[in-house]
């Protein structure tokens, strides 16, 4: 009888952990469930998105208001197209920025909204007029050490 009692709580231990294990793979991967039935689409072009991937999540002052759902590139302006799911309960005016930013010890790229201060609010299917792209490392660095060489000269 103790056995099966022990084989028991194992069992349920061995279970309780590979569940933990599989939220934080979740979590860690940016595959978090975001299911809302009320959204509607942005989009938003930059010259560099870094390692934006789709289903990155799109905040507004730190609060999860969207999920990137495409990335393209976009053949007549050779830019990326992201292509955004915003939840309905958060309207942006026109004038808004789209900022690439980088969040965390592992360095999860999200898009960035920040509010402006038009009075007209953008629309499904409407687009970002103003965006920065992502800061890539390289090119820093690369102009660091060519203004240290110039200025050197």
């Amino acid at each position: 009888m103790e056995r099966t009692t022990l084989d028991l709580w194992v069992g349920a231990f061995v279970v309780a952990g590979f569940a933990a294990l599989v939220v934080l793979a979740l979590k860690v991967g940016n595959l978090s469930t975001y299911n809302v039935s009320e959204t509607y689409q942005l989009q938003a072009h930059f010259l560099n998105i870094g390692g934006l991937k789709s289903n990155a999540s799109v905040r507004s002052a730190g609060v999860l208001v969207g999920r990137v759902t495409s990335i393209v590139l976009d053949t007549e302006r050779y830019e990326a197209k992201v292509t955004m799911s915003i939840d309905k309960r958060y309207q942006f005016p026109k004038d808004t920025f789209a900022n690439i930013l980088t969040s965390g010890l592992l360095g999860e790229q999200y898009i960035g909204l920040m509010a402006g201060g038009d009075e007209v609010m953008l629309q499904g299917g409407d687009e970002f007029k103003k965006t920065q792209s992502a800061v890539v490392l390289e090119e820093l660095i690369g102009k660091f050490l060519f203004n240290k060489v110039d200025s050197a000269q």
